[in-house]
């Protein structure tokens, strides 16, 4: 997690089995597993465009990611023997590129979340072209959907 993420937190789409959520450079699931799961127990299967996740032979999720990833650039482990979680690098790394779903038809994120989703890869991208300035407790308003939004005050 980069220091503008921990200072600003992240916007998590909340899922049946845990949730996900996105940086400019990276998406992370975090699945909740049964307490006491080791990570042998865990099968994760990541191609440029497909995911799948299995806990003790039961498959979690599976199908085609959003978007591609670059799968040289992957990890995941299992945390307190209770959460895997699956650090993903996109492959297009641009303020624009703000994934709607995890997988194409699968835990889509609701307009509500997604809106903060693009915000925050927005100022996230303003903090990398302004190092010298924070933007993690920044504010942010513009249309999205039509053009995209405008530097914050």
């Amino acid at each position: 997690m980069s220091d503008f993420d921990e200072r600003s937190g992240t916007v998590p789409c909340k899922t049946s089995w845990g949730h996900w959520y996105q940086t400019l450079e990276d998406v992370t699931v975090e699945v909740n597993l049964p307490p006491g799961t080791r990570g042998k127990e865990c099968k994760v299967i990541v191609q440029p465009k497909y995911l799948e996740v299995a806990v003790k032979g039961e498959t979690i999720m599976k199908g085609d990611l959003f978007q591609a990833v670059l799968c040289d650039d992957i990890t995941w482990t299992v945390q307190d023997n209770k959460m895997l979680q699956l650090i993903m690098s996109k492959s297009n790394r641009t303020a624009k590129n703000c994934w709607r779903s995890l997988l194409i038809g699968q835990y889509e994120a609701d307009a509500g979340t997604w809106d903060e989703m693009e915000k925050k890869l927005a100022l996230q991208r303003f903090q990398t072209e302004n190092p010298g300035m924070d933007f993690s407790d920044a504010d942010i308003s513009g249309n999205y959907h039509n053009g995209g939004p405008s530097m914050p005050s």
